[in-house]
């Protein structure tokens, strides 16, 4: 038994009692017992000896503990007084099932040092474990920071659209984590009207036609937006539905303007959010190349325009 440690072996002795004549085999079997006890208390190392007898099933169990060593000597010597024993009891009418079998048996109670050094122990894992936990996250201020996101890169959409004669652009964000319903917030952040008096203007961007990427652990949501201008040129849902059908993606919802999508991840097809995230994009593009809505690809990766979460400053 390598993966269990032990130092004592017993034998046991066993067998079934019947509850005809007022227990009477029960009775008998008893009195055999303590014809043999003295023998076996006085084996030569033995540890205890111990009576079952149950009362439901009828068993009747005498258990003899010795170290190791002790055992060996023991059983070299065919466990005497055990074949004397074990014929007398057969001979017992009511008495059946007579059997024997060797376990190791061990006292496994905890003393109150080693108990102590167990729950620090689990203490000091469960202090580990909430201090690696996460803080609950506050919805108020996570709409907050995904519409702060969202219109700051509008405006950053609106000047890359504007030096490179765009009308559709396609990029990712990081504040919904993949959450569709705060990516369509974001989105729509984006393509909030520009108030040039603020201080710190927002949005801008919502004459550009846009996909948008954002990765999360368990999916990948995508927001589509289609400027009414432009939505005879390009339907919001046929693009959605192109950029999900490359790794079976799930249209949410659909509209002339928004359409929404998500592909879940799904680790024994190697689909993970922020691997297939860049080649989407590029997929998005190529759609709308197909139709002379976006700069052809001229073999330069510069002038590709793919733009992440990397070309835009913080």
């Amino acid at each position: 038994m390598p993966f269990v440690k032990f130092e004592n072996i017993a034998r046991e002795w066993r067998f079934k009692w019947s509850t005809d004549s007022d227990n009477a085999s029960l009775m008998k079997a008893q009195v055999e017992l303590d014809e043999v006890l003295a023998e076996v208390s006085s084996i030569e190392g033995v540890a205890s000896v111990q009576r079952i007898v149950c009362g439901g099933c009828q068993d009747f169990k005498v258990v003899t503990k010795l170290p190791e060593k002790a055992f060996k000597e023991w059983e070299a010597n065919a466990f005497a007084p055990e074949a004397a024993f074990l014929e007398a009891v057969k001979k017992i009418t009511g008495i059946s099932a007579v059997e024997t079998q060797t376990y190791t048996l061990e006292e496994v109670k905890m003393n109150k040092k080693d108990i102590k050094k167990v729950q620090d122990k689990k203490e000091k894992e469960q202090t580990t474990e909430k201090k690696d936990e996460k803080p609950p996250v506050d919805p108020v201020k996570k709409r907050k920071a995904v519409i702060k996101e969202g219109g700051k890169r509008g405006v950053e959409i609106e000047g890359a659209a504007d030096m490179g004669g765009l009308q559709f652009f396609c990029t990712s964000v990081d504040e919904p984590e993949g959450d569709i319903e705060l990516l369509l917030e974001s989105v729509k952040a984006m393509n909030e009207k520009s108030d040039p008096t603020e201080e710190e203007r927002k949005g801008g961007s919502g004459n550009i036609g846009k996909m948008v990427f954002s990765a999360g652990v368990d999916q990948l949501a995508i927001v589509a937006y289609v400027a009414e201008d432009k939505q005879a040129e390009c339907s919001c849902q046929e693009w959605m539905e192109k950029v999900l059908s490359l790794f079976g993606g799930k249209l949410i919802s659909s509209a002339k303007d928004y359409s929404a999508g998500v592909i879940l991840t799904d680790s024994n097809k190697n689909i993970f959010p922020l691997k297939i995230r860049e080649s989407l994009i590029l997929e998005a593009n190529n759609f709308l190349r197909k139709r002379g809505l976006f700069p052809e690809d001229n073999g330069d990766d510069d002038d590709d325009m793919v733009f992440g979460d990397d070309d835009f400053p913080s």
